[in-house]
């Protein structure tokens, strides 16, 4: 199971948002604990925390530098620790890994040996340091953007308030990797800052840090951190708390205060519009967001555009820059897959050369072999006109992105079907409509489509992306 689906399992398994740090710090541990053998007490006192709140937190978090501090037994009490978590439950270890040249053994020590499901890292070495730790699919890492600590502000607030460096890594690291992989650790006093990181990163989660300190406004603190869904936002167990004899009752009063302003907070977000307050909500397009990303990214574009049937259209469509940014990337193939997966097939075939990335991600999604007609056969090597392998009789799913005239996705299932495998259903993100679907009908393919472009148009005009004039030329079409 990937991190995100064990997270939103166990926060609505627990409806809970806490997460809990299990740290040995001897100079927090409570004196019923006190031993001869400091490890034996943090032992008995981790051991207690995990047993009275195991039923009320989504997640927790052990910090690697607490028990590197106690030396090797401190990492032979980690491994104890690990353990004693129940296996549903998704651990986070905050260890801000930022060495670049240990990451790939680090990445393998954690997440294969140790079975941790997410880390924190520090983003000051950039992608190069985060990769290692993104090439294991069912894992995550979250990256450090903003910390609390006074020192901190010269450097996170650089070069100014309007524009600060915290920022910057929150728009760069959205480039890392998808939603479900990389979250964002947001340590603040100031719920301002949490609200302007949500602005920059609607998709993702974030782990607060520090929001218990001396002024800090729970209320505030949810109202600008969680997402529309009222999800994406984990809040730490005051570590205070952890020293309660009375542990569960404290942490499922904690529970319940949260959830009640959550519920508060999510009935006042729903009166309005996350776009424009001219949009209404309750009409939305289920992919709504998805469509005005893929505009203000420049995938559609307004004009006088010479198509490759020779057409001319007053808009341009470029799904080759999805590739280019994960978290939209990522719904893209959501898209997709909420079709493919409900067809009966044994294999996916994309059309070259614009939608063999999507084909690649969707079959790695749905664990199929792929296969892809060639757009030209090499006159040199195995001259093969299908890439992949595959068997005659097969029934195969073609992927393309935009439908246009239908031809050259035609033209590609006709290349399948005459290496003998059976071609009934092509799926593309995107119908021009002008009964294309009709002709694939005709020759013997049912059309699907992750959106249409009168959807696409309708929801730019209606919010306020495109104006009338714009939009009446396209409905025109």
């Amino acid at each position: 199971m990937i991190f995100s689906d064990k997270l939103n399992q166990n926060i609505s398994q627990n409806q809970s948002l806490l997460f809990v740090g299990l740290d040995p710090n001897p100079e927090m541990m409570p004196g019923r604990y006190s031993s001869e053998d400091i490890i034996d007490g943090l032992w008995d006192w981790l051991q207690f925390i995990i047993a009275e709140t195991a039923d009320f937190v989504c997640a927790y978090k052990p910090t690697l530098g607490f028990y590197e501090a106690l030396g090797i037994p401190g990492l032979q009490l980690l491994q104890k620790t690990l353990a004693a978590i129940p296996s549903h439950i998704p651990i986070i270890l905050d260890a801000k890994h930022s060495d670049l040249n240990t990451s790939t053994i680090f990445a393998k020590t954690v997440f294969t040996q140790w079975g941790v499901d997410a880390i924190t890292l520090s983003p000051y070495t950039g992608q190069d340091h985060v990769a290692p730790f993104l090439v294991y699919p069912d894992k995550a890492v979250f990256i450090l953007c903003s910390t609390s600590n006074p020192g901190a502000e010269a450097l996170q607030q650089y070069p100014t308030r309007e524009s600060p460096l915290y920022l910057q890594v929150v728009q760069e690291s959205k480039n890392w990797g998808t939603p479900e992989q990389l979250g964002l650790e947001v340590g603040t006093t100031d719920a301002e800052v949490l609200a302007r990181i949500r602005q920059v990163a609607p998709e993702r989660i974030i782990m607060a840090r520090s929001i218990w300190a001396e002024g800090g406004n729970l209320s505030r603190i949810l109202e600008v951190g969680l997402n529309t869904d009222g999800n994406g936002l984990l809040i730490p167990v005051p570590q205070d708390m952890l020293a309660s004899a009375n542990l569960s009752h404290e942490i499922q009063s904690l529970r319940s205060e949260i959830n009640q302003v959550r519920d508060i907070t999510l009935r006042d977000v729903s009166s309005c519009s996350v776009w424009l307050p001219d949009v209404s909500t309750v009409k939305q397009h289920p992919l709504h967001d998805l469509i005005l990303q893929l505009y203000d990214i420049d995938c559609i574009m307004f004009g006088n555009f010479v198509q490759a049937s020779g057409a001319v259209f007053p808009y341009y469509i470029d799904l080759r820059k999805i590739i280019s940014n994960p978290q939209v990337f990522n719904q893209v193939l959501s898209g997709y897959e909420n079709i493919v997966k409900n067809l009966t097939f044994d294999r996916l075939a994309g059309i070259p050369y614009g939608s063999l990335p999507t084909a690649t991600g969707l079959a790695l999604r749905l664990n199929c072999p792929m296969i892809f007609p060639r757009k030209e056969v090499k006159a040199h090597g195995t001259r093969r006109l299908i890439e992949g392998n595959f068997h005659p009789g097969e029934v195969v799913v073609v992927v393309d992105d935009i439908l246009i005239s239908g031809k050259s996705v035609m033209e590609g299932a006709d290349k399948l079907k005459s290496a003998g495998l059976n071609v009934h259903d092509i799926v593309v993100f995107i119908d021009h409509e002008q009964g294309v679907k009709d002709k694939l009908q005709a020759n013997g393919y049912r059309g699907h489509a992750v959106l249409t472009i009168s959807e696409i148009t309708s929801v730019l005009h209606q919010a306020g992306r495109i104006n009338d004039e714009q939009f009446l030329a396209l409905t025109a079409e």
